[in-house]
């Protein structure tokens, strides 16, 4: 590792040996190196140290130690060294001194006194002077060294123990600090107890330099925050506190710590640029004025050594400009990420340095001659890329050329600048004053430092040879420009290496080399043109025109030249100049036909669209067509057209039975209008398909404080808008387009196109059947033709000749109307259609009336079409499967045949609906459900339920709250009304129910249907029976228990007198009392409760008005909680027709369960329930087979209510008590 220079100090001695002679010898003034260590003072016996001090050197940094320091800083493993000087009383630092590297950090007194009398008689006074001098400066940090030898030990043998020596140095001198005295036991004697008295000293040493380190830079630091904090007062200097800060910045190296080191330098390089900023918005600092000198010197950085006292001079006498400043502070940034290993930092640095002291030097306004801030630039880019070579190899080199690629683009570029400057580039070479300006640039350079003198590449002799002739500089100009191509393109970096490559093209049109030049351009307008960058392409494009024009290449020229009158981001001035070298050419005379220049149409004009008229471009042989053309001229002046033409191509549908009239219609564009993508003229296609900009503001604070430090815009989606396009296509259409000369061309003559929207209407007459399609258009002006190649998306037309024919199909709006001859009978109804032109439509409407099982009055419309097509196609309309449908025929005589066509036309129902009566006691309800069958939804609307008994009696109340509804596909829709009466009721009730509907809003066609109906009947709905369960607890308890039997209470009500519907076969009648027979049964089919006993039974039921019969039962509870009641149902019991006294008695039939249900029973009979234990049905029919049975009957819907329906009970667990298995894992 280099030695990194320090500072200048005072005199000390250099390591080794240091005699007592040297005291009065003054010697002159060193620089601190890095191999200097922090320095040590020692006293006393010189000639005991001189023989310690080769093993005290070399065992001292052998171990590391933990340095922990203030302000929470983390700690580190240091190796500790010092720079062992003898002590001097001017060493010891005076009041107000700030350096830190003159600053002897511990004092240490050797003695190996082992006599009682010479302690007394001079060591002891030596020592008391030592310590009253270092109390003189407030210096506490010092060690007293006592070495003991066995040699002399034995010599003197009337001499005291040594530990008596030692005793009495720490009563006179260590008083509470005996540990500042320590025992070097044979220090020079290769032993085990002489390795242990080394290691003790070697502990101590080190944790008092430690400490002493700790405690003297913390108070440095100090001082230091307390001068940065007065940097607002009148009289603060930077260069003060540069030199301070610095002084922390080199005991930091001095320690071998690099990186706190390099963090002094940043923070004194960020409160610089602080400063600076705050200066350009008219903030500034009194100090800054020193640095607004005129710059005089620009030579550039000095990396060579780790030092620049020159420029650290005048910085500590405040006579540094900027540019110095800059210099040095990035010197010792360099030295210190070298010695880090960092050295692709360096060259980031580098860059953002280069840069920011041009902004610096405008915001500052200093003032600096011209060429002189590319020269400094050149200098400083080349001397870090040779300090970086000098500690990489090349394979590092090469593996991070990414980093360094930025210095080689900069210094190409400010060569450049510099021979533009100096006249190295014209024509003509350099004049007079350009000479006159090289000999200034070259005197501000000064003389060349020693350093790389010897250097035959260094900056200087690079700078200085380039500006010397012209061929030297074209040399060194295209050197380093192809070599930051290459780098650019090994490392990807196409976009920059392609701005290179332009710089290099208008070098060499400077040097009138067009055809090197095109190279380049044509290179970075194709990169440019794939990504879409506007304003570079117009700029490359304008470079390319003239290197083109210089070429002679006409073709070429005339398109590029085309595309800059079209480009938008020039000025009208340049559209207008490169419109006219278009419209020149032009005008020349042509020497033939095969002369012409054929060139792409996209830049002259675009095609917008074209409308057909008829609009769905089919025409019957002889029919005349028009095509009108929508062109946006591109140009910025008017257009004088000689012709613009379509080449069309015929050809003839191989299938051509489906080339008819309805085909064809079907087949085509309703409104006749094709739009063509618009395309911006100098982008690419795929650049106008990129997303938008996605841009959100960014913030970043301090984690300390949470203050605002930068703020700026930051795009989240620049990876889909930066990504390179590999296969797009490019704009530069090729060359040699030729147009097919053939007899289908449509044309248009002697026109002028003005800037902007055109419209060019062709027309032509259909000719020969088939099809018509557009291929090419073209623009002849002069001896010029812009063309089209390909119009797309494919644009045709077609020609037909057809027989007549006939087809029907709905009609999806309102039929005009028409002079119609109709005759109708029971079941035939005649209709003569109008004469009428060919091909036309005539449309009527139909009223179809179909009366099905449920009645249906369907409305349909129907068109009766003529036209004539090469083949009827077969088109069958798929309706759902649910959906009801209607046949019907239509027959067809055309006076062009002899025979009659039959047409079968189906109808589809589009709902489904039923109804329900809903009871609650005596009060009654009708529901309709109407139900969509169909694939498309209605709006409902005016729904209504009339009845044949509606009267004065008996009423319907709607309760439907909304007077529209909408109902989608395969929804159903429910509407009530609630009957009311306030006599007898019917036996029936005859209802129709009518809604009106039509397509919903949201659907394509709009249908205009008459109102659906649906009619039904109710019969024997009067409630007869009122059936209610309660269940109690057992005797005692409050509530029902689980596995305790409870008692079921049913109670059955009559509600009406004799009813005609009540005269059957169980009734009986006695003396004017009719009684009838009914059966009820207790059925749980959720299996919450355990029906005990019998569950079912036949009663006789009296037939009077409130007269009510009551079982009861027990049931069982299985589950806690909130449980529904059982299902209490009733029914008839009829009685079979045989003979009574071959009838069991009722009650075995009950106990047997076997019972024949009516047939006639309606849904609400459920089957397993009447056969409440059907595991023993089969055997009880064998057992009675041949035996009349009796019979159960349902009742109508609505003639028994159950007003327990839906209650439930709180039944609670039988036992308190519960168990809880909890795991603990």
């Amino acid at each position: 590792m280099e030695p990194a220079a320090v500072t200048a100090a005072p005199a000390a001695a250099s390591e080794g040996v240091l005699g007592e002679d040297e005291e009065e010898v003054e010697t002159p003034p060193v620089i601190y190196t890095m191999e200097n260590k922090p320095i040590v003072t020692c006293a006393g016996d010189q000639n005991l140290f001189s023989s310690l001090y080769p093993t005290l050197s070399q065992q001292l940094p052998r171990e590391p130690m933990e340095w922990r320091r203030s302000y929470g800083r983390a700690p580190k493993m240091i190796h500790l060294e010092s720079n062992f000087v003898q002590f001097k009383e001017e060493l010891l630092p005076k009041e107000g001194n700030k350096a830190l590297l003159t600053f002897p950090f511990l004092h240490i007194y050797w003695t190996e006194c082992c006599d009682t009398e010479v302690y007394k008689a001079t060591v002891k006074d030596d020592l008391t002077k030592w310590q009253n001098v270092l109390k003189v400066h407030s210096s506490m940090d010092w060690l007293i060294v006592v070495v003991e030898c066995d040699a002399k030990k034995k010599n003197k043998t009337n001499i005291l123990p040594r530990t008596s020596i030692v005793d009495k140095i720490r009563n006179d001198f260590c008083n509470k600090q005996s540990d500042r005295c320590v025992v070097l036991s044979d220090p020079l004697k290769d032993s085990s107890r002489s390795q242990e008295s080394w290691n003790a000293f070697l502990t101590k040493l080190r944790t008092l330099l430690l400490m002493s380190f700790t405690k003297n830079l913390g108070k440095f630091e100090d001082d230091m925050r307390t001068l940065r904090e007065k940097r607002t007062e009148p009289g603060w200097s930077f260069c003060e506190y540069f030199m301070v800060q610095e002084e922390l910045a080199f005991v930091f190296e001095m320690l071998q710590q690099f990186e706190d080191a390099l963090v002094q330098y940043d923070e004194l390089d960020a409160l610089f640029s602080q400063y600076v900023v705050n200066f350009g918005a008219g903030d500034g600092a009194n100090w800054l004025t020193f640095f607004c000198q005129p710059v005089r010197s620009w030579n550039g950085l000095v990396l060579r050594k780790p030092i620049d006292m020159e420029k650290r001079e005048l910085i500590q006498n405040q006579e540094a400009t900027l540019l110095d400043l800059r210099s040095y502070l990035f010197s010792r940034q360099c030295t210190l990420l070298i010695f880090l290993q960092r050295p692709w930092e360096v060259s980031q640095r580098a860059l953002e340095l280069l840069h920011n002291c041009v902004q610096e030097l405008k915001l500052l306004e200093v003032s600096v001659p011209p060429g002189a801030l590319d020269c400094w630039v050149f200098l400083s880019c080349l001397e870090v890329l040779q300090r970086i070579e000098g500690c990489c190899d090349w394979s590092q080199i090469d593996a991070n050329v990414s980093h360094t690629v930025g210095l080689w683009s900069y210094s190409t570029e400010k060569l450049k600048s510099l021979g533009y400057l100096c006249g190295l580039v014209s024509e003509k070479g350099p004049n007079s004053e350009d000479l006159n300006r090289t000999v200034d640039l070259l005197a501000g350079l000064g003389a060349e430092r020693p350093e790389t003198a010897n250097t035959a590449q260094s900056p200087y002799k690079k700078l200085k040879e380039a500006l010397s002739s012209v061929e030297a500089f074209e040399k060194h100009y295209l050197d380093l420009s192809h070599a930051t191509i290459e780098m650019y393109k090994n490392i990807g970096r196409t976009r920059s290496a392609k701005l290179v490559g332009k710089d290099l093209a208008e070098f060499y049109m400077k040097k009138k080399s067009p055809q090197k030049a095109e190279v380049y351009l044509q290179g970075a307008l194709k990169t440019y043109l794939a990504e879409g960058w506007a304003l570079l392409i117009t700029h490359t494009r304008k470079q390319l025109a003239e290197c083109q024009k210089h070429l002679g290449q006409v073709e070429n020229y005339l398109q590029t030249s085309s595309l800059l009158a079209a480009d938008n981001n020039l000025t009208e001035e340049e559209r207008n100049h490169y419109c006219q070298e278009i419209l020149n050419f032009a005008k020349q005379p042509s020497e033939g036909e095969g002369q012409k220049v054929i060139l792409s149409m996209h830049s002259f004009a675009q095609l917008k669209n074209l409308h057909f008229d008829p609009p769905n471009a089919v025409v019957h042989v002889g029919g005349t067509l028009s095509i009108e053309l929508t062109l946006a001229n591109q140009m910025p002046t008017p257009v004088k057209v000689d012709q613009v033409a379509i080449n069309v191509h015929f050809s003839i549908e191989k299938n051509s039975y489906r080339k008819t009239a309805e085909w064809l219609t079907k087949h085509k564009t309703s409104n006749g209008i094709i739009s063509f993508p618009n395309e911006v003229v100098g982008l690419s296609l795929s650049r106008s398909s990129l997303p938008m900009l996605e841009l959100y503001e960014m913030y970043e604070r301090s984690p300390s404080d949470n203050s605002l430090n930068t703020t700026g815009i930051i795009c989240k989606n620049v990876h889909m808008l930066l990504r390179r396009q590999e296969s797009s296509s490019s704009l530069e259409i090729p060359m040699g387009l030729t147009l097919e000369d053939g007899a289908h061309v449509l044309k248009c003559s002697n026109l002028i196109l003005e800037p902007g929207v055109n419209k060019i209407t062709f027309r032509t007459q259909g000719k020969d059947p088939g099809t018509y399609t557009l291929r090419q258009l073209c623009i002849s002006v002069g001896k010029m033709q812009f063309a089209l190649p390909h119009i797309y998306p494919i644009v045709q037309y077609d020609v037909y000749c057809q027989e007549p024919q006939l087809k029907v199909e709905p009609c999806t709006e309102k039929a005009s109307e028409a002079s119609l001859t109709i005759q109708s009978s029971e079941k035939i109804t005649s209709i003569s259609l109008p004469m009428v032109p060919a091909y036309h439509v005539i449309a009527f409407e139909l009223e179809v009336l179909y009366l099905p099982s449920t009645p249906i009055c369907p409305m349909e419309n129907e068109n009766l079409v003529s036209k004539q097509l090469q083949r009827k196609r077969k088109e069958k309309e798929t309706s759902y499967s649910c959906m009801a449908t209607i046949d019907q025929k239509v027959t067809i005589d055309c006076p062009w045949s002899i025979y009659s066509t039959i047409i079968a036309l189906t109808f589809s129902i589009p709902f489904m609906a039923k109804h329900s009566l809903l009871s609650a006691g005596k009060r009654k309800y009708i529901q309709v459900c109407m139900q969509n069958m169909s694939e498309i939804s209605f709006q409902l609307s005016d729904s209504s339920l009339i009845s044949s008994g509606i009267g004065t009696d008996l009423s319907l109340e709607c309760l439907n709250s909304k007077a529209e509804q909408h109902i989608h596909t395969k929804q159903a829709v429910f509407f009530v009304w609630e009957l009311k009466w306030t006599k007898e009721l019917p036996s029936f009730l005859q209802c129709q129910f009518s809604v009106n509907f039509c397509s919903a809003p949201s659907e394509e066609h709009s249908l205009s249907l008459k109102p659906y109906t649906y009619e039904f009947q109710l019969e024997n709905f009067f409630t007869l029976y009122n059936v209610k369960a309660e269940i109690s607890p057992p005797l005692g308890a409050e509530y029902c228990k689980t596995g305790s039997l409870c008692s079921l209470e049913v109670s059955i009500t009559r509600l009406s007198d004799l009813l005609d519907v009540d005269k059957d076969e169980a009734l009986t009648e006695l003396e004017g009392y009719c009684t009838t027979k009914l059966m009820y049964e207790v059925v749980d089919n959720s299996s919450n409760w355990a029906v005990c006993g019998k569950s079912s039974g036949v009663i006789s039921m009296p037939i009077a008005v409130q007269a009510t019969h009551k079982v009861h039962l027990e049931v069982m509870p299985l589950f806690a909680g909130y449980l529904p009641f059982p299902d209490v149902r009733l029914f008839k019991y009829l009685p079979h027709h045989s003979a009574h006294s071959m009838q069991l008695d009722a009650d075995s039939w009950i106990e047997n369960d076997n019972l024949s249900v009516d047939k006639n029973m309606d849904d609400q009979a459920d089957s397993s329930s009447i056969k409440s234990r059907g595991s023993i049905h089969s055997a009880a029919s064998t057992e009675h087979k041949g035996l009349p049975m009796p019979r159960l009957q349902s009742f109508s819907s609505g003639q028994v209510f159950n007003s327990s329906s839906g209650m439930q009970i709180l039944v609670i667990p039988s036992k308190d008590d519960h168990i809880l298995e909890v795991n603990v894992t």
